[in-house]
């Protein structure tokens, strides 16, 4: 399974259900919702009430991406409107394994993120325990970043290890996809789910969405 991701965090928000009928309508049924608390990144980005409505609108799997400290604390504050999939960074949680096992007793699917600069080393441990893992390809919290080169090994590395699971998670990256580095990620082979954002959707290029989803997913070998 490979599939096109849309960041909504980089749509308008003053816009958001013209937003996601228009990704709908391009072919997009993922989405990654970011939660950012300006400690673990320099940013804000997207409260539970923001969230809410979106998560709720069930065209879309919704991953919810916690960038942000003390993620223990915040994931509950998602419990009562559960999305589909809570993603933690393995930076900022102080006991990995007891909060996979929170969210999964709340029914929800857990992702485990790595920022560019951590040693995959770092994530090995928990990865046969949840159900996607997030590689970041620039660090967390603001889109438009230089895309990092240097993450595509770590992904022939977690491809490799991910080989020796007979149950393996899905793989999602983000951070400065578009039609160039998509192609450059998709040929290490391991990514399941590609995130765009500013780059690679919501960028204000004549494009329609779903011209620009269309043609990213001939990249990674997508039809329909």
């Amino acid at each position: 399974m490979k599939k096109v991701v849309a960041s909504i965090m980089c749509a308008n928000a003053m816009k958001m259900q013209t937003e996601l009928n228009a990704l709908a309508e391009a072919g997009i049924d993922w989405l990654h919702c970011d939660v950012m608390d300006a400690v673990f990144v320099d940013n804000l980005a997207m409260a539970p009430y923001n969230l809410q409505p979106i998560v709720a609108d069930r065209r879309f799997t919704t991953d919810i991406h916690l960038a942000a400290c003390h993620p223990e604390t915040i994931a509950k504050l998602f419990f009562a409107t559960p999305p589909d999939y809570l993603t933690f960074h393995i930076e900022a949680c102080r006991d990995p394994a007891q909060l996979i096992e929170a969210i999964h007793s709340q029914g929800i699917k857990a992702g485990i993120a790595i920022s560019p600069a951590t040693d995959l080393d770092q994530l090995l441990p928990f990865v046969a325990k949840v159900d996607l893992v997030l590689v970041m390809t620039v660090p967390p919290g603001f889109s438009g970043q230089a895309f990092r080169n240097r993450v595509l090994p770590k992904l022939r590395a977690l491809q490799d290890y991910l080989k020796t699971l007979e149950v393996p998670p899905l793989v999602q990256v983000d951070g400065n996809i578009n039609l160039q580095t998509i192609k450059q990620i998709n040929a290490y082979g391991s990514a399941n789910l590609f995130v765009v954002g500013t780059s690679g959707l919501f960028n204000g290029e004549q494009w329609s969405y779903r011209e620009k989803v269309e043609a990213l997913k001939k990249v990674i070998g997508v039809s329909g």
